[in-house]
């Protein structure tokens, strides 16, 4: 397998933070193909495509610049404001990848589409609610109709490993880049996630946004090359990683016209950042049987780190995320944001409306759904839910109940007993 200078980073550094999938290449892989309705039954989001592609339902049109990813994008009900731009050079595809050619993620609750410039494939991760997240990628070849191929072991050796917990899952990490974009060292170890300090955020992605005095670690790479830093632990303790806080322009980095939108919004990244963990704690309760009490603390973001100020993004992600509820009869939703101090208004993941989640063993839903009961009602919940205010509870609980027919169905039956 061919993959230049990203081999002087550890396997798992190097294949991590670009995105959340790496894509099989002519150089090395297998492929896996077939019918759609043999993969999965077609309950992931990208083989249901497959079937209404072949039934003629729907039809994907190439455009010249960017291929079949404005059309993947409305198929599969991907809003553009969900861009987040890549500029470390951490895929198996390095050589289209730079800080003057960052890799576009673009996302919805269950599936990420990855577009680089000039590239011959789309990357695709598609959440299968019995497997977790599933690979495949679509051929940029505008002869012929649309080609999905299943993805395996060159996916799996960084996305069903040690940083996933040893599921088919994501990977969101944070290093510093020097000035080619590729990664020298992690700003932060391991997964980037909720609890993960702002300034620590985001190494090697391009983030648009304002948010008070202190930075995160976007937007900014060494100007040495990553071959000419001898003590890297040293180098990073002494660089200024907050250089590149409150941009709200990139178009001095790159050409910002061939992308669909100029931004790499902030709200949409940490929306992304909390998915992501999400999706790989479902996917190891369904897999492992993992304690279902780990799933049940990050989708009440217990010890979320505290924002450093008011949050603001740069596109219309806000509006586009927030329009998608439900809501109940108040119009609240779980996917109100409040971006004064934390990430939503009303802090239990908006995940909870997936078919992933909703495919659970029914032992961890009704334990989900019973712990939540118990946390959102009791007066004293305990000492890990004290960012949870009596009435954040309540309006989470009342949420659940006029937007969560199995919830509320769940409660009724513990009232009876």
């Amino acid at each position: 397998m061919k993959i230049g200078r990203i081999q002087r980073v550890p396997v798992l550094a190097g294949c991590t933070l670009a995105l959340l999938f790496m894509v099989l290449t002519a150089s090395g892989g297998t492929a896996q193909t077939g019918s759609p309705k043999s993969q999965e039954s077609a309950t992931d989001p990208v083989s249901r495509l497959r079937v209404r592609i072949d039934a003629g339902e729907v039809q994907l049109t190439y455009d010249s610049i960017r291929g079949y990813v404005p059309a993947l994008l409305a198929a599969l009900d991907i809003p553009i404001s969900s861009q987040n731009l890549v500029f470390s050079r951490t895929s198996l595809q390095t050589d289209r990848i730079g800080p003057w050619a960052p890799r576009a993620l673009y996302f919805a609750d269950d599936v990420y589409v990855g577009w680089v410039q000039e590239s011959p494939i789309v990357e695709i991760a598609s959440m299968s609610p019995s497997r977790g997240a599933i690979f495949f990628t679509l051929s940029q070849n505008p002869e012929g109709p649309p080609r999905f191929e299943r993805e395996g072991t060159t996916c799996l050796m960084c996305h069903e490993s040690r940083i996933t917990e040893n599921v088919p899952g994501l990977i969101m990490r944070s290093v510093l880049a020097d000035r080619l974009g590729y990664p020298t060292k992690e700003v932060h170890q391991g997964q980037t996630t909720d609890r993960t300090a702002f300034e620590k955020r985001w190494g090697g992605w391009y983030v648009t946004g304002t948010h008070g005095i202190q930075g995160h670690a976007g937007n900014t790479r060494a100007p040495e090359l990553d071959s000419d830093i001898r003590d890297r632990s040293n180098y990073l303790s002494s660089f200024d990683l907050h250089a590149g806080g409150n941009v709200t322009d990139l178009s001095d980095n790159f050409d910002v016209e061939r992308y669909l939108t100029p931004h790499s919004d902030i709200v949409s990244l940490m929306v992304l950042t909390h998915q992501v963990r999400i999706h790989n704690l479902i996917t190891l309760v369904r897999r492992t049987r993992a304690p279902v009490d780990r799933l049940v603390r990050a989708m009440l973001f217990v010890d979320e780190a505290t924002l450093p100020g008011p949050v603001q993004g740069t596109s219309t992600f806000v509006e586009d995320f927030t329009a998608r509820g439900p809501s109940d009869s108040q119009g609240r939703s779980l996917r109100d944001f409040d971006l004064e101090q934390r990430l939503f208004r009303y802090p239990l993941s908006f995940l909870i409306y997936s078919n992933q989640f909703d495919a659970l063993p029914h032992f961890a839903l009704n334990h989900i759904y019973d712990r939540l009961g118990e946390i959102l009602t009791v007066a004293e919940p305990g000492e890990d839910f004290v960012h949870l205010s009596a009435p954040d509870r309540r309006a989470i609980y009342d949420i659940l109940l006029a937007t969560k027919p199995a919830f509320a169905d769940r409660m009724s039956e513990v009232e009876v007993r």
